[in-house]
């Protein structure tokens, strides 16, 4: 929305909060900047300055960020704060970027849950969730007067959507805009508005858009249609599919045509230097990237899906092979979107994309400032382009019979020219209210910023909350039901505890003040992980691995992860029921009872039954889910690239890392620390450092988040990547540094040079590169065949760590050879004393290797 030259707008607000001075100064500044207000835009702005709410449905590319800057002015000049919030950090750190050049640095703060600048500020960018979050604790003391909603259709997303309605609920003294290209009837919406705020509501909507869209239907061979768009120069295409194998396929399948020129691989090669390609799927995606394809699905490693945005937004890459989520706030450049279907299966059934889905991801085609004209194609059935052309062939022939190809009869709904017309002409589906209470939303109305709730209690306000909500009377009245039934289960569960109220009588609900700063209840399940947690056996050998399986059980099933470890142990079994002369019709019977990995499952669905019989809220759902993913790889001691070549999830990988991070997660928040011993510790840093090693283009996307733009590098002041002191801890530091060791022995040991480096502390004097390691372990080698990483190398009379300074502590690492000499070892140091606090990159830096 902003360039870097924009004018000054911050020295143009009045003295007064005159309306008229307000929306004066506001047309200047546009003015000035070379900009003539569309009709929309211009109703929304007046609408705005008179202090009205406003539902803006406009386009993409319509100008919606400038009536938002035009509500943001306004609240200066009254001298209120303002909001600007976002479902995703990308979005919202462009937003604080663009906000910082049109009203200066000092006037704009961001919050995004992982940084927070300058949090005072008039201006406030953050996600959805932080200000539901502000909204559930502080309510009606909520800073902001004035709050910009952006993305609104979010507001029906089965998962997210309470996120975009609590601040309409409990920020009563608030002005809202809320906006989205895909809104639909907000009639509803804009009732509870007026009712519960008593200021009206104004609706401005527009079709018209500044890049217009052109609409096609194609009976062309998917190959012949994107040869022919990049003809026309109608390039970067984004393929949309709806699967992540489908997008990986289709990748795949391009391969057999040049769509990019030697000079321009040159060109891509060039931008390649240095990046590592060191997961097991990193070969083809290179492969595919090199070649002028990019694959963009979120079963890929962030690191990967983050090149591919960098290349497409260089012009590198002519087509981007994707899913529809691509969505949001990723800054792709797309001049045409091509769809290779119309169906999708939702998690339930297979369907026709709604009016929403199919517009949303439309309206990506046409960059405003770089295209004049978009291109939308929807790809007709493959069969019914195949048969066309057997026909055209025949007819060529003269043959008169041809087999004709059918239609799929799995994981498909047949769709013609009509669906796609109905698709591209009618309005969007209304929005509908997404209301759920959870134990993580009562925990929020009861912290009331660390102190006790008043006025009733966290209860109270959560009764209030139900009754005020968008949802029909019959819903309200079983969300009433079950906000006590949630009550009685955290007090029963000792999470929370009455207190009496200073001064008054009755009693008030706090939260316990035994549970760690960041224990959360965000998971439907998680009261059950306490409540099983209190029935282990804390003198077990298993109990820190028995602990991880409850945090597992309680999470959703990555099934692509799941059907990889039952395919294995069908494979395995196969082999042995062969060996073993099994006839096969036996081995067919015997295959169908294979399944994944379910420790303690027999004990885990007894004790949910019990739980169940007085939790009944917890059925259907939101059942128990036994597994061992985590567990599996800890056990094991396979690193992230062993545990995907062990069950051939290589398109996957994504999967995998976010499951391990929410069992990580899950295990560290979740789990009350009196559950915790030192093996669960070790468990923690072992998980941590696993995904720390795997990859930290997460890190690197928050530093690159907050990588300031050259014309305000004088004005933005950010904060340091955010660091704790661990050493306090000195269980979980202990902790840590055992993990990193073990993970430098497993790269040494698989001669992963690389990834050692990764491992360590680097002294830039005295850098331990690649080269470096492997001359250290020539010796190791010549004598012994292996390093051993069994049980045996993780003991820990293994690893021995001292204090030889303040905060510095030599460590040794023994290294375990197959003779148990035991005369090998990995001398370090972790030296922390110029640091008061610890940041997120390894601590040992090691100083010699032998022995």
């Amino acid at each position: 929305m902003a360039e870097p030259d924009t004018p000054d707008l911050i020295s143009r607000l009045p003295d007064t909060a005159d309306p008229d001075e307000v929306l004066e100064a506001f047309l200047d500044w546009t003015i000035d900047l070379g900009f003539e207000l569309y009709e929309a835009q211009e109703d929304a702005v007046l609408e705005l300055v008179a202090g009205r709410h406003v539902v803006l449905a406009t386009p993409t590319g319509s100008g919606k960020s400038l009536v938002a800057v035009a509500m943001h002015f306004r609240a200066m000049a009254l001298g209120e704060r303002s909001v600007y919030t976002a479902p995703i950090k990308a979005l919202v750190s462009e937003k604080f970027f663009d906000l910082c050049r049109v009203f200066g640095a000092d006037n704009v703060g961001m919050l995004t849950g992982d940084a927070a600048i300058n949090h005072d500020a008039p201006i406030i960018c953050c996600t959805q969730e932080v200000l539901t979050n502000m909204a559930l604790r502080e309510s009606a003391d909520v800073p902001f007067r004035h709050a910009v909603l952006d993305e609104f259709h979010y507001y029906a997303d089965p998962d997210r959507g309470m996120a975009w309605q609590v601040p309409l609920l409990q920020m009563r003294d608030a002005t809202f805009l809320l906006m989205s290209a895909t809104l639909g009837d907000t009639s509803e919406i804009e009732a509870g508005l007026l009712e519960r705020t008593g200021r009206e509501v104004a609706s401005v909507t527009s079709v018209e858009r500044p890049v217009p869209l052109d609409f096609e239907y194609s009976l062309k061979p998917i190959h012949e249609a994107i040869r022919d768009l990049i003809t026309d120069g109608k390039a970067p295409i984004y393929l949309v599919n709806f699967s992540q194998r489908e997008a990986a396929e289709q990748a795949q399948n391009l391969m057999s045509v040049d769509f990019a020129s030697k000079p321009q691989k040159k060109e891509i090669a060039a931008a390649l230097r240095g990046f590592r390609f060191d997961s097991p799927y990193g070969k083809t995606i290179e492969r595919t990237i090199r070649h002028g394809i990019g694959l963009h699905h979120a079963g890929l490693l962030p690191k990967y899906r983050l090149l591919v945005e960098k290349l497409a937004q260089q012009g590198m890459l002519k087509v981007v092979s994707g899913t529809d989520t691509l969505g949001v706030g990723v800054n792709v450049p797309i001049r045409t979107v091509l769809l290779t279907k119309l169906c999708k299966f939702d998690g339930t059934r297979v369907r026709h994309l709604s009016v929403r889905e199919f517009q949303q991801v439309a309206g990506r085609a046409g960059r405003k400032g770089f295209d004049d004209q978009g291109w939308v194609v929807v790809q007709a059935p493959e069969h019914v382009i195949e048969n066309r052309r057997l026909a055209a062939k025949a007819a060529t022939t003269g043959k008169k019979k041809y087999t004709k190809r059918k239609a799929p009869t799995k994981g498909f709904i047949p769709w013609d020219k009509g669906v796609f017309e109905r698709l591209t002409t009618q309005p969007c589906e209304p929005l509908e209210s997404v209301f759920r209470i959870d134990h993580g939303t009562i925990l929020n109305l009861l912290q009331a910023d660390g102190e006790a709730p008043v006025d009733g209690g966290g209860y109270r306000r959560l009764r209030d909350l139900i009754s005020a909500s968008f949802e029909p009377a019959r819903m309200k009245k079983h969300h009433r039901r079950q906000a006590a039934k949630l009550f009685r289960a955290l007090r029963d569960a000792n999470l929370v505890q009455l207190v009496p109220r200073d001064g008054r009588r009755g009693r008030d609900m706090v939260v316990s003040p035994e549970l760690q700063a960041d224990f959360s209840l965000h998971h439907s399940l998680s009261l059950y992980l306490v409540d099983a947690a209190g029935r282990l056996e804390l003198s077990s050998e298993t109990y820190a691995l028995d602990l991880l399986t409850l945090v597992e059980a309680i999470l959703e099933h990555p099934r692509p992860v799941l059907f990889g470890q039952i395919n294995k142990a069908k494979g395995e079994l196969v082999a042995r029921l062969k060996a073993d002369g099994v006839p096969y019709e036996e081995r067919m019977e015997a295959l169908e009872e294979v399944t994944y990995p379910k420790p303690l499952a027999d004990w885990i669905y007894g004790t949910f039954g019990h739980f169940a019989n007085t939790h009944p809220w917890v059925g259907g759902d939101d059942a128990i889910r036994p597994k061992s993913v985590a567990r599996d790889m800890v056990e094991q001691f396979l690193s992230f690239n062993d545990f995907v070549r062990e069950y051939g999830l290589e398109r996957m990988e994504g999967v995998l890392l976010r499951y391990l991070s929410q069992a990580y997660k899950g295990l560290v928040q979740v789990v009350p620390e009196y559950f915790k011993n030192e093996d669960v510790a070790d468990i923690e840093a072992f998980l941590r450092a696993t995904l720390a090693r795997v990859d930290d283009s997460l890190l690197v996307e928050w530093e690159r988040m907050l990588e300031v733009p050259e014309d305000l590098a004088d004005e933005v002041q950010l904060p340091q990547r955010p660091k704790f002191d661990l050493t306090r801890d000195t269980k979980a530091f202990t902790a840590r540094v055992r993990a990193e060791l073990h993970q430098l022995v497993k790269a040494l040991a698989e001669g992963d040079w690389d990834g050692a480096t990764r491992c360590v502390r680097q002294d830039p004097d005295d850098p331990w590169t690649a080269e470096r390691f492997e001359g250290a372990l020539a010796d190791f080698r010549s004598s012994y065949d292996r390093i051993v990483l069994d049980h045996r190398a993780r003991l820990a009379d293994k690893t021995l760590m001292s204090k030889v300074g303040h905060r510095a502590w030599s460590v040794t690492q023994v290294l375990v050879d197959p003779d148990e000499d035991g005369f090998w070892s990995v001398d370090g140091l972790v030296d922390l004393s110029d640091e008061p606090e610890v940041d997120d990159s390894p601590l040992v830096r090691v100083e010699k290797i032998g022995p």
